[in-house]
């Protein structure tokens, strides 16, 4: 590989760099994605991901293709390109590490990767007309189909790069989009993903020669000749409006769709449930953390953004205090703002919750970056930083000892724990117990055992202190919430 630092040094630390992070399979330490735990269920959803299977004895050119020639023909062939700054290559051996996670997340192989160290990335084609050539002439030795930029290209650089490489071109947001694009299962989780790719298109529509600004009049747009031309729209013009029109149908859908979601909040609410939000970097373990403390079954999978439709499931504290326990949509670093847009009605789930369960994947090279990270995004959304949050170091039977000694440091009341071994999970349910709100009405009635339903939910939703049966009802000393006190008194005095 050419050699990739503007200096002449005699060691290159761009390419000690690249090699480390083709050396890495992904953005933390791996676990092997077939050794399932009972408790992630039967994984269906895994196993339609996959199923994608190659069937022998149909092919009509070739009889002896092998499964590396199947996989080439079928992978999308990619080269990844990164500008550093500053003396530390640390921060850009992560990212571009994540970038190869994201790409393989997406169904590519990664063939090579160029980090350039600069001040600034060039603003006419990201890299500088130099290095730009040096990459077509990589692209073209390695046979790749796409180059992806480690950071948002502007409309005019990725244009200028794809002249001078003469392939595909995309940077981070667009690869986030299409792994988006691929995972969303629910009606309302691919209106949202489309009303993001939709806004991220519109300012990056690009005709080949003539055809986007031609006129749509005359014969050559199939019009009748003489009598038909005039002005009308330039075939990107067209594009465009088309593209607006179809984005403010979605978003006309996404807001239809949400009262179906308040309604089921609104209903846990009256019954003063309380409810706590799993949120944190993607492929932390939060599906896999749900799992652990529900038992729910939901889809986990060692990819990135694994889970974008938000999963809501019954648990309970040690002290038997019913609460419910929401999944959501991962997080990235320069998450793209069109999703943060889009899924915001999703991040709602976020915004209502009583307490924030933060997983952080603790065998992560940067967890501290990933804390930031899902702050950044948290603090968008109105309300969040009201709620009290845990810090959940998940994956600590993978890190480090003095790695988890040092974020518990750095951010107390942290929780280790691992959700494939179980380890820490019982502090975490304590911790959230002791978080959670507790009823404040105190009560000492008489229920007649016909009303053996209020007995019920002070159970499930209030503290019982003491319970005695007697001959004419349940005797019941509890804390519960106001409504539920004024039906307990109301059965009393009946």
């Amino acid at each position: 590989m050419a050699e990739h630092d503007e200096t002449s040094a005699p060691t290159d630390p761009a390419h000690d760099v690249v090699a480390r992070v083709l050396a890495r399979a992904g953005t933390a330490v791996q676990e092997d994605a077939a050794d399932g735990h009972e408790l992630d269920g039967e994984q269906l959803d895994r196993e339609e991901r996959s199923a994608l299977r190659r069937v022998g004895g149909l092919s009509t050119e070739l009889e002896d293709v092998t499964e590396v020639e199947y996989r080439q023909l079928r992978l999308e062939r990619v080269v990844l390109i990164g500008v550093w700054s500053g003396p530390d290559s640390e921060l850009a051996e992560v990212s571009l590490a994540e970038l190869a996670a994201l790409a393989e997340t997406a169904g590519s192989v990664v063939l090579d990767a160029v980090l350039q160290r600069r001040a600034s990335p060039d603003p006419a084609t990201y890299f500088g007309s130099g290095k730009a050539a040096e990459l077509a002439e990589l692209v073209a030795e390695l046979g790749a189909d796409t180059v992806v930029a480690d950071s948002e290209l502007s409309p005019s650089q990725r244009r200028a790069l794809e002249d001078v490489v003469k392939v595909k071109v995309i940077d981070r947001t667009a690869l986030i989009l299409d792994i988006f694009a691929q995972h969303a299962k629910s009606r309302e989780g691919k209106a949202q993903v489309e009303l993001a790719q939709l806004e991220y298109l519109l300012p990056r529509l690009r005709g080949w020669g003539e055809s986007m600004s031609r006129q749509a009049g005359g014969r050559v747009a199939g019009g009748a000749g003489i009598g038909s031309r005039g002005p009308g729209e330039t075939k990107i013009e067209l594009d465009r409006r088309r593209i607006r029109t179809r984005m403010a149908r979605l978003r006309r859908q996404i807001a239809q769709m949400a009262p179906s979601r308040e309604t089921k909040r609104a209903s846990r609410h009256r019954a003063h449930i309380p409810s706590v939000a799993i949120a944190g970097y993607t492929n932390a373990g939060k599906s896999s953390l749900l799992n652990r403390l529900t038992g729910a079954g939901v889809l986990v999978e060692n990819a990135l953004f694994a889970t974008l439709d938000p999963t809501v499931r019954r648990a309970e504290t040690p002290d038997g205090r019913v609460y419910t326990l929401a999944d959501t949509v991962g997080f990235v670093r320069s998450l793209p703002h069109q999703l943060v847009e889009a899924f915001r009605s999703t991040l709602e789930e976020v915004a209502e919750a009583d307490l924030v369960l933060h997983v952080v994947d603790a065998a992560h090279p940067d967890p501290e970056g990933q804390v930031k990270a899902v702050r950044d995004v948290l603090a968008d959304i109105e309300g969040v930083e009201e709620i009290p949050e845990v810090i959940v170091l998940n994956k600590a039977d993978l890190a480090d000892p003095g790695t988890i000694a040092g974020l518990r440091t750095r951010y107390p009341g942290a929780v280790a724990v691992s959700a494939r071994t179980g380890a820490g999970i019982e502090e975490l349910r304590e911790r959230i117990a002791e978080l959670l709100p507790r009823p404040s009405v105190r009560v000492e009635v008489l229920v007649p055992y016909s009303r053996g339903d209020l007995v019920s939910r002070a159970h499930n939703s209030g503290e019982v202190i003491a319970e005695e049966h007697t001959g004419t009802g349940t005797r019941l000393t509890a804390l519960v919430d106001e409504a539920l006190a004024a039906e307990l008194v109301a059965a009393h005095s009946a």
